[in-house]
Order: structure tokens, then sequence, then C-alpha cells
């Protein structure tokens, strides 16, 4: 399952402001009239330093570098997937001429697997295979940190836009997705809220 526009954990930066009060700060001006004659005995000279009253917040960079990967990555794990079932519907063209399009194909369960690529199929969904549930969930979250730059403000815009991309899965399914797509969608969810409380934020339901 591709997700379009789809944030590891990262804190929000710390924000402080330290001030002095105004009693005791001095202007540039005062300091040049400061003079040491002898009738100055006496006068204690103190140094000023201007209150710091601005905060520096932290800037937050996509990670177009990890990006670029992954989506490389996944289109050509994605192609090798097409590739195998163009191949099975090729030996079964029957099947896939009643069909309307590869989805309809796989939708419909009426077609039969060679020893070998249901061995291959079986270890890529499984639980540490490649389209399983934990690396596919995984692979989700990091992709939209490096694209958010891991900004905590952006995990909500994230989670939103993974359900758009979701649904627009099931539209493209024709209806329910298998259940290990849905429990993908569950493990999702669950590293969005667990992105979403280590950076101190709520949620709603």
């Amino acid at each position: 399952m591709s997700v379009n526009g789809v944030t590891s954990t990262q804190a929000a930066a710390a924000y402080s402001y330290h001030s002095t009060s105004a009693a005791k700060e001095k202007t540039s001006a005062e300091e040049a009239k400061t003079t040491t004659t002898a009738e100055d005995t006496g006068v204690i000279y103190e140094h000023s330093t201007a209150a710091k009253t601005s905060s520096t917040k932290k800037t937050y960079t996509p990670d177009t570098n990890l990006v670029n990967k992954l989506k490389a990555d996944a289109e050509n794990r994605a192609s090798q997937l097409r590739s195998l079932v163009e191949q099975m519907m090729g030996k079964q063209a029957n099947t896939y001429g009643n069909a309307n399009d590869i989805w309809s194909f796989l939708r419909s369960g009426n077609f039969t697997v060679d020893p070998a690529t249901k061995a291959q199929a079986q270890a890529d969904i499984a639980e540490d295979g490649y389209w399983g549930v934990n690396q596919t969930s995984d692979r989700i979250i990091q992709f939209a940190n490096a694209l958010t730059g891991g900004d905590p403000d952006k995990i909500e815009s994230m989670r939103e836009a993974f359900k758009k991309g979701y649904a627009q899965a099931e539209k493209t399914w024709g209806g329910s997705l298998p259940e290990i797509s849905q429990k993908t969608y569950d493990a999702v969810m669950e590293k969005f809220d667990k992105l979403a409380a280590d950076a101190g934020l709520t949620t709603e339901e």
C-alpha cells in the first residue's frame, strides 16, 4: 500500500526568557559619563548586561535525501510486486479477462499461485517482512517524519494525510482492504499517538 503526501520521536524545542530588572540596567550613554576622578571615590561601576528577551525557536527542515530514498525503495518494491502479479495474470488470462483491473483480479481471489510465488509472498507479508505490519507502519512514520523534519506541530496533519491516503486505497481496491492493511492502519495510528505523547501533545478522538 502506498500513501502519498504522508511524522521517529523528537521533542519540541524549549523556549526560555531571561530578564533582569530595569533598575539594574544602564544605558551606554550613562556608562560613557562615568569618570574616575577623586570626587568619584566610593562609586562602584556595575557592568550592565542586556536582558535576552527573545527566544530561539527550533527550525525543522525536511530530510529530502531520506524522503527520496524511501520513495525510490517503495517504488522499486512496488514494481517488483506488480511484475509478480502480472506474471500470475498472464498465466491465467481467462481469470484476468473477467476482471476490470489488477485490483479486481487480486480482490477476487480467483487465481492459483505456484509454490515459489506463494513462499515469497508469505515471506514479504510475514511479521518481519518488507510488506508486514511492523516494517510498513515504521516506513510510513519514518516518511512522515522526514517530510516534516520531525516537527511535532505537524504530527496531526501527517496523520490526516495518512487517513486520506488509506481511504483512497480502499476506493481503488473497491471496498475494505485486506486484514493485513487494516492491521497496518491500526499500527500507524498507534505510532502517531506515541509521537504525539512523546512530544507532550494531546490527541482528540
